[in-house]
């Protein structure tokens, strides 16, 4: 069911993944999206925007029918592929090794200039 009915549907599953995938929740799709602004690509966050401007009228019966169902419907699914691609533990993994790495790095720094440092006092 393509119709004007399955709008709404959408755009409360595609808030939903919103909350989950990127933990940006908001009492409607358009406050979640204003929080995940920087964590969506910019083609993704335009089709959402679609989706958050349509909300609005997909609650009012008449209002509905003016809605361009199948764009809609074609935005919300793109968005929705989109964050069940999101991988969480991935993600997790990702910034701890991240983190370490930048530790690393800053470790060994340190430790060059405290060589550097010896060896220019002449105490090495």
């Amino acid at each position: 069911m393509n119709g004007p009915d399955q709008i709404e549907t959408d755009i409360s599953r595609t808030a939903e993944l919103l909350g989950e995938k990127l933990g940006a929740r908001g009492r409607d799709l358009s406050a979640a999206l204003a929080k995940a602004r920087h964590r969506l690509p910019r083609r993704i966050h335009r089709q959402a925007s679609r989706l958050a401007k349509a909300e609005p009228l997909a609650g009012h019966p008449k209002l509905r029918l003016t809605l361009d169902s199948e764009g809609l419907h074609a935005a919300a699914s793109e968005v929705q592929t989109h964050l069940a691609a999101i991988d969480l533990a991935d993600q997790r993994k990702g910034w701890w090794l991240g983190m370490l790495g930048g530790l690393a790095f800053n470790i060994l720094l340190a430790l060059v200039l405290a060589l550097v440092f010896l060896r220019w006092r002449g105490m090495i």
